[in-house]
């Protein structure tokens, strides 16, 4: 009979073999024992339970090195299915993958009334969970969980929203109130650290062992990466940056306090900025659109457009915006010394406009970039870092327990 310890070592090291497949596919078992640091006969007892539980296939036979070809492993992306929710502020975004995180189908609605009730929310967030559901394919496992990033501070283990301050949220039981509606396996994290687990795995993060991921939208959060691994805190709270205080005597924010740095480098400071400003550019494309005082009701996108079009109002609002961004960005790359730095969410989307800005700024300010030269990019997932984050939690639970 096996002790607890003995089944835990097994599954660690279960978890081990799992995750190399994953990692360096095709791969045999001789190969996979190298990586793992694991004896032969262990690692192949493992690869035959994956191989029975359907969560890794054979796939036919690699170079021979003297003796029998060897037979390579993968990981079976078909087993099932995974879901994630990016939910934002005046937006819903979600994704449906295989088990190798690959996009099945994805779907992004726009919430046009971010002030809506918790209820509201919710309704539109279960009837865009449901459409998803039917793209689902027939598998082994069917759906195998979800996972959900929202901007806020999470209770990451027990999958409470505990403040959510631009979707005005206070202590939402999100993963029960999910769970019991779908009965499936949900996990729910800050919008911003589900972004940079989807860039380790999927993006820019995945050779950088320590870098930072910033979500600039409607509000500003970052995930921090330090040693390969999401750093959350000592409560889990870490990554709150967007309410640090860049201006002591500064705007009102929503979280309570003033001067906070989203209300300066954020969608919601660049509607602000344009509205501000308006009166200066008769000729903007954005003002024969709509007048002046219903500016927030443009879409981020027909912004974005109006600038690369050449729209000096918006340019100058990205710009304004850039010049704040890079004020925190220089006081995170001061604080942490990252490797790199990833600008996600929608505000990069303005492309050069914002982050020449956002790097100018960032080389007046940053002290350490004089002894190390920092890389900030914006991400090439997109609007989907956070999502395709989301679904590495979910797959990455199943790589920590990988069981029928």
């Amino acid at each position: 009979m096996k002790t607890a310890d003995q089944l835990l070592v097994k599954q660690i090291n279960k978890m081990l073999v799992l995750n190399t497949i994953y990692k360096e596919k095709p791969i045999s078992r001789a190969e996979t024992a190298k990586r793992t640091g694991l004896n032969k006969s262990t690692v192949s007892a493992l690869v035959e339970e994956l191989l029975s539980e359907g969560l890794i296939l054979e796939i036919g036979t690699g170079e021979s090195q003297g003796g029998r070809k060897p037979i390579n492993l993968s990981i079976n992306k078909e087993i099932g299915s995974v879901i994630g929710i990016d939910l934002g502020v005046n937006y819903i975004l979600s994704i449906l993958t295989n088990f190798a995180g690959q996009i099945i189908w994805e779907k992004r609605i726009i919430i046009k009334n971010i002030i809506d009730s918790p209820q509201q929310k919710i309704h539109d967030l279960f009837e865009l969970i449901k459409e998803t559901i039917t793209h689902a394919p027939g598998t082994r496992r069917g759906i195998i969980g979800m996972g959900i990033g929202v901007p806020g501070m999470v209770n990451y283990d027990k999958g409470y929203v505990l403040s959510a301050p631009n979707l005005l949220w206070e202590n939402i039981k999100l993963k029960d109130i999910v769970e019991e509606e779908f009965h499936i396996p949900t996990l729910v994290d800050n919008e911003a650290n589900a972004g940079a687990i989807g860039e380790k795995w999927f993006g820019l993060g995945k050779k950088a062992s320590e870098f930072v991921y910033v979500s600039a939208g409607i509000g500003i959060g970052a995930g921090i990466v330090i040693n390969n691994e999401l750093y959350r805190g000592a409560r889990g709270l870490a990554g709150e940056i967007g309410h640090m205080t860049v201006d002591v005597h500064g705007i009102k924010c929503t979280c309570g306090n003033v001067g906070c740095w989203e209300e300066y480098a954020s969608e919601k400071a660049l509607i602000r900025y344009l509205k501000e400003n308006a009166i200066r550019y008769p000729e903007s494309i954005l003002l024969s659109k709509v007048s002046s005082e219903y500016i927030d009701n443009l879409n981020i996108l027909q912004i974005i457009d109006a600038a690369k079009k050449g729209d000096s109002l918006a340019i100058e609002g990205f710009k304004n915006i850039g010049y704040y961004l890079g004020v925190g960005v220089a006081n995170l790359i001061n604080a942490f010394n990252p490797a790199c730095v990833v600008i996600g969410n929608v505000l990069p989307l303005a492309g050069d406009i914002l982050m020449d800005e956002l790097r100018s700024e960032v080389a007046r300010r940053c002290f350490s970039s004089k002894y190390s030269n920092v890389k900030i990019s914006s991400s090439e997932l997109y609007m989907n870092a956070c999502a395709l984050g989301a679904v590495a939690l979910v797959i990455s639970r199943i790589y920590a327990s990988p069981v029928s």
